[in-house]
């Protein structure tokens, strides 16, 4: 409102007449201030100039005594009336000076806006694929800054933290509880209607109560039938663990296994229907109700034997199932492998020990020398027992009985044939984690071993070696494309676009070409390592080959001497790159590049991107006309200042044209005597004249005589100079003085 009044008052002033009555608004604005972002002229001037509002004699008494009330008395009003009418057209003047400064200002700056947004259009006609992102607009002018909230008292917390922490209590009777956000959260979660078994992490946990409930049916239930540790006293316990066993084997079925995926004619099923009857369909449902058979109800007829509950042991393709997602997700699965195969020989002697009570039982305890005696931990003694005997050690009493004869061949053969599995698997576990070691111990072997018979010098040995040693420990592997020759071709693409493109997407050479073309470089990609002070390439070479630093770094270095470090290239560098497309016998490197202690560097040889650039030809138009303007400015002439001592007599002039060259020979040929005669012997005679001048110089350097050198003015008078036909000569101190020279090239 103040801005609308200002611009009404200065209207007024600037046309000299008042506005109508009822009059509100301003008048309408021309096409200038119709501009985006341009300062009216109004506005501008109204900004500087204050508003004056003259005083009016009021209509009625002329009396001074009467004109205190309603006119003010004369002096500060009229002294500023005065001074408005007489200072306004200079203020109204500069005013407007500075706001068509203003407005040039905008102009210019909306037109190289403009001149920008064309620029960036005419480039995405020329290459649509240099970007496909939208360019973000341009910021509009800044706004002052909303106030902002008055920071709470220390101690205190903002309104909204208040809130959201009372969100957290509940009230329940008289009291208030506080519960966590994450119930929140866990009351609304939904149960999804179909499970990925391969990459649900979910069904991995699950999977992993489920084996627990079988685990404690496996181990507990022998040692419950054999050892007396189920009493009337602790009965209720073991009870209520065996039926929390059985509900989590009844989710299992009801909740999980209706709901996994499964693939059909190459096709993931997910729907509800279809996934319930995979499962009911399936051997492992069969095989889940025989684990749950309800022998339980003949408690009340035998009593509470752990025998009846031995079906729960069938849930053994939960066991696998687990192993192998687990597997799937560690990073070193082998120590898992190993665990578990250390707790099958475990439990094979658990099951052992418990079979050696049940018969020292049968045949009474300490009865003879062969069956446990009763003293002691029942459980150690016989699970000692059992490792020896499965173990083979010897030194056990001889049994004496016909069942103990018959129970102590069937341990020993039962011994041999698991303690020998048992074994073999371990030496596969052992032998599987560790074969990457082992290839690399044989590679390096195999390498030594040809070093030694061509007898090669200690430093270069020593050199491989540590090349073998750093590239295992920093990779794991020798050669990284043996590990994904096996992958098919779209997992290879995905890996290295995973590990390599944010990389080569920042190569100027390659920004702007087909991204399908750049995804089929990625694979041909290689990792080599260098070692420190290893060089990389070597100025003079033929450049075959674009560099990639992936870890490390190189120096590039130049010189008189080829050793001053001119740059230290990072990770994410590139080198090497306007090789790839030199053509006429390829592209000399400019300098030496060496590693600058361990690098990993990522190369692409020149013939594979040759193939690739077959299939995609405006991708290689484009990366020639790049590769050639890059070459351009690379080798782009310095200006090359001479030595102050080396300045020419002659200065050097442009060759003479072809055609005049002809003319001149021919006018040579018929012997005429015209202009061109006389030039063409003009030119002679300034060849002789550059020749004798080299020679002079030459026998001057080498007999030391007083006309010095070129450049330098003969000062010996008995230094002479004849032309080649001896009709003329003059001194050498005037003849190559370079104002006698000019003036005869001038006649």
């Amino acid at each position: 409102m103040a801005r609308r009044a200002r611009d009404i008052e200065l209207d007024r002033l600037v046309h000299d007449k008042p506005l109508a009555e009822g009059v509100s608004s301003p008048p309408s604005r021309g096409g200038l201030e119709q501009l985006p972002n341009v300062p009216s002229y109004r506005a501008a001037a109204a900004s500087r100039i204050p508003a004056f509002v003259a005083s009016k004699p009021k209509v009625g008494a002329v009396n001074p005594n009467f004109c205190h009330e309603e006119q003010p008395p004369l002096g500060i009003r009229d002294v500023d009336a005065w001074w408005f009418a007489h200072s306004l057209p200079e203020r109204i003047g500069s005013a407007t000076s500075v706001s068509s400064t203003v407005i040039n200002n905008r102009l210019q700056e909306l037109v190289r806006l403009f001149k920008e947004r064309t620029e960036k259009v005419k480039e995405k006609l020329t290459d649509p694929d240099i970007t496909s992102d939208e360019e973000s607009p341009t910021a509009s002018p800044a706004k002052p800054a909303l106030p902002t909230a008055p920071v709470p008292p220390q101690g205190e917390q903002p309104e909204g933290e208040k809130v959201a922490e009372e969100e957290h209590y509940c009230e329940m009777l008289c009291c208030t509880f506080k519960y966590r956000p994450w119930l929140d959260r866990l009351r609304n979660y939904q149960f999804p209607s179909s499970i990925d078994p391969l990459t649900n992490l979910m069904y991995v946990l699950w999977l992993f109560f489920v084996v627990m409930a079988w685990n404690w049916n496996c181990w507990l239930i022998p040692v419950r039938w054999a050892f007396p540790y189920q009493t009337p006293a602790n009965i209720h316990c073991w009870l209520f663990i065996d039926y929390l066993c059985d509900l989590i084997y009844l989710l299992d079925i009801l909740v999980f296994q209706t709901r996994l995926q499964f693939v059909q004619g190459g096709d993931i099923i997910s729907d509800k229907k279809a996934m319930k009857e995979n499962y009911l369909r399936s051997q492992r449902f069969k095989m889940d109700l025989v684990c749950l058979l309800p022998l339980d109800f003949f408690y009340f007829r035998v009593g509470v034997n752990p025998l009846l509950r031995f079906p729960r042991c069938l849930k053994y393709m939960a066991f696998f199932e687990f192993n192998n997602r687990l597997e799937a997700i560690l990073t070193k699965a082998y120590i898992y492998r190993v665990i578990r195969t250390t707790a099958y020989l475990l439990y094979s002697l658990h099951v052992n020990s418990c079979l050696y009570y049940w018969a020292s039982a049968y045949e009474g305890l300490g009865s003879t020398t062969w069956v446990y005696d009763g003293e002691g931990n029942s459980y150690i003694r016989c699970y000692y027992w059992a490792v020896k005997t499965l173990i083979t050690i010897g030194g056990l009493p001889d049994p004496k009985t016909l069942f103990e004869i018959v129970f102590q061949l069937l341990n020993y053969f039962t011994g041999v044939f698991a303690f020998s599995v048992m074994i073999g698997q371990m030496r596969d576990v052992v032998g599987a984690a560790t074969a990457g070691q082992t290839y690399y111990r044989s590679c390096m072997d195999s390498t030594i071993k040809y070093m030694n018979f061509y007898k090669i010098p200690k430093t270069v040995q020593n050199r491989v070696k540590t090349w073998y040693e750093y590239t295992w420990h920093s990779q794991g592997m020798l050669d990284e494309s043996e590990l994904l020759v096996q992958l098919p071709d779209k997992m290879r693409l995905d890996i290295a676009i995973d590990v390599n493109y944010s990389i080569v997407s920042k190569v100027a050479l390659f920004q702007g070409c087909d991204r399908q073309m750049i995804f089929d470089m990625l694979k041909r990609l290689r990792s080599v390592v260098y070692l420190p002070n290893d060089y990389v390439c070597k100025k003079g070479e033929i450049g075959r080959e674009m560099y990639i630093i992936q870890a490390g770094h190189v120096q590039v270095l130049g010189g008189p001497d080829g050793k001053t470090v001119l740059v230290t290239l990072k990770p994410g560098s590139v080198f090497g790159e306007i090789s790839l497309l030199a053509a006429g016998g390829g592209n000399r490197r400019t300098a030496n590049v060496i590693a600058h202690g361990f690098a990993n560097l990522f190369i692409l040889d020149k013939k594979d991107l040759n193939e690739i650039l077959v299939h995609y030809p405006e991708s290689q138009k484009l990366l020639k006309k790049k590769a050639k303007k890059m070459l351009k400015s690379n080798n782009k002439p310095k200006d090359v200042k001479g030595v102050p001592g080396d300045s020419l007599i002659i200065p050097p002039k442009p060759d003479t044209p072809k055609l005049f060259q002809a003319a001149l020979a021919a006018a040579g040929r018929t012997g005429g005597k015209g202009p061109l005669a006389q030039l063409r012997w003009r030119l002679r005679e300034l060849k002789a004249i550059q020749a004798t001048q080299v020679s002079m110089g030459r026998m001057s350097q080498q007999t030391h005589c007083p006309a010095s050198s070129a450049g330098t003015a003969f000062e010996n008078p008995l230094c002479w100079f004849v032309t080649s036909d001896r009709k003329r000569k003059w001194p050498c101190s005037v003849f190559f003085s370079p104002f006698f020279q000019m003036s005869l090239l001038n006649s």
